[in-house]
């Protein structure tokens, strides 16, 4: 099976990796999701959010970007908290949102000047970040309205996403039909499951782009959260924070998370690294490569709260965001401000700028084939 075409097939073994630890986990299973009108846009579409929990994990979801507004869970006292950065209303979202929560497409992250060329034909994408296209463009995958269907299939609970993207859509060939579904098990772990399929040859690379504060939205720095990545490889990045096409070792850089440290013991270095990103904002190369089935990978934990979460996945990269433009001019839900360093996100997905790179893995879809990717998100277990 040709695993850098994409078409491997992983959108039920996610529960397999629920199920290996369930013996720690609260069980119970959730009500079918309900919906309530959360906006208009400028037009007039309507945005719905959706509420959902089911063991011990409290959702909202919005039917614009599939953005996750809301995950709640305990702390070691069984008090709840939101723990993925927000904001309460639509004109937020619409004016002046770094991704919080969102779906993202069709390419998650950085595209050098916005051009690759694909079966000897060059395509220019929107550009949105300097020079480079990032996430899609300008309206990418975060600024559209999903169809949204409610399921429960047994003890889980969940919704899935539906959008269509147009042939040439930011500058990308092909119409792509896509479909995610967010899945709450009755052990409380949050699985995504992204499916694509196209009609011409593409290139995709879908991604949640979650800020999570484990202390709670709004209570300040992340650099005490413990963090692990196992990855003994990054990609380095130039100025643009575009990839240079080397994948360097992390050891005896600030990089190297292998053992579990605070995010701040070598925040504050002065790597040419960190220069760049103003912080870290960088892929990981984990060492498991691309995968038929989750595997573990990262391990997030708050030890003010207790709070923690481990993300499994079959992508090959995780690009770990540290909150460096996070400015101090948003205000989330909790009424405070978020200012640098107030959340991270770890996003599991494709390296950057991979169609200009041969030698990262391929991020090509062509007609006939099946883009698949999952992810589990498992908290405090």
């Amino acid at each position: 099976m040709d695993m850098s075409r994409r078409t491997v097939i992983a959108g039920a073994t996610a529960a397999g990796v629920a199920a290996a630890t369930a013996g720690t986990a609260r069980a119970t299973g959730g009500a079918m999701p309900t919906r309530s009108l959360f906006g208009k846009l400028a037009d007039g579409t309507e945005v719905y959010r959706w509420s959902l929990a089911n063991g011990g994990t409290r959702m909202k979801v919005l039917s614009y970007g599939g953005i996750v507004q809301y995950l709640g869970i305990r702390d070691r006292h069984g008090r709840y908290a939101g723990v993925s950065l927000g904001f309460e209303r639509l004109a937020d979202y619409v004016a002046d949102s770094p991704y919080f929560g969102a779906l993202i497409g069709r390419f998650g992250n950085r595209v050098d000047k916005g051009r690759f060329t694909l079966d000897g034909k060059a395509h220019q994408l929107d550009v949105n970040d300097g020079e480079n296209s990032l996430h899609g463009g300008t309206k990418g995958f975060d600024k559209h309205v999903w169809d949204v269907e409610p399921f429960t299939t047994g003890s889980d609970v969940g919704l899935r996403l539906h959008y269509t993207s147009a042939d040439g859509e930011m500058g990308y060939p092909g119409t792509l039909r896509v479909k995610v579904t967010y899945t709450l098990t009755r052990h409380g772990d949050w699985r995504i499951d992204y499916a694509a399929t196209t009609d011409k040859p593409t290139v995709v690379n879908l991604t949640s782009h979650v800020y999570w504060n484990l202390a709670g939205e709004g209570s300040g720095t992340i650099e005490n959260h413990e963090l692990r990545i196992d990855g003994s490889r990054y990609t380095p990045v130039d100025s643009g924070l575009i990839p240079t096409g080397e994948l360097a070792p992390v050891a005896g850089t600030p990089f190297d998370f292998r053992r579990t440290k605070p995010i701040g013991e070598d925040l504050r270095e002065a790597h040419p690294q960190l220069l760049h990103g103003q912080g870290i904002d960088h892929n990981w190369v984990l060492d498991k490569g691309t995968s038929a089935r989750p595997e573990w990978i990262a391990a997030l934990r708050d030890p003010a709260s207790g709070r923690t979460l481990r993300i499994a996945t079959t992508e090959p990269g995780l690009q770990f965001y540290s909150g460096n433009f996070l400015d101090g001019t948003l205000v989330g839900p909790s009424g405070r401000v978020y200012r640098q360093g107030d959340a991270l996100c770890l996003e599991a997905q494709h390296f950057p700028d991979s169609p200009n790179q041969p030698s990262f893995p391929s991020t090509v879809l062509r007609p006939g084939q099946t883009y698949r990717s999952t992810t589990v998100h498992s908290f405090n277990r």
